[in-house]
């Protein structure tokens, strides 16, 4: 049976939504408009709220419901 290649991130799993999100819009901007343009504006905004999701599921402020 083969075991799973483990590996332990270095950067939090917030950090690199953001940056993908980063990434994703600094390539939306080369694009011209149109439907391939508005795809990468959506996944950069996908991975903005991912980042905001697990931020706040983090926050320690956070309280289980009643």
């Amino acid at each position: 049976m083969q075991r799973r290649r483990r590996f332990t991130q270095t950067v939090s799993l917030e950090e690199r939504l953001a940056e993908e999100a980063k990434r994703l819009r600094e390539a939306a901007r080369s694009l011209p408009p149109g439907p391939l343009r508005e795809d990468t504006l959506r996944k950069a905004r996908q991975a903005e709220i991912g980042s905001h999701m697990s931020q706040w599921l983090r926050s320690p402020g956070l309280q289980p419901p009643d």
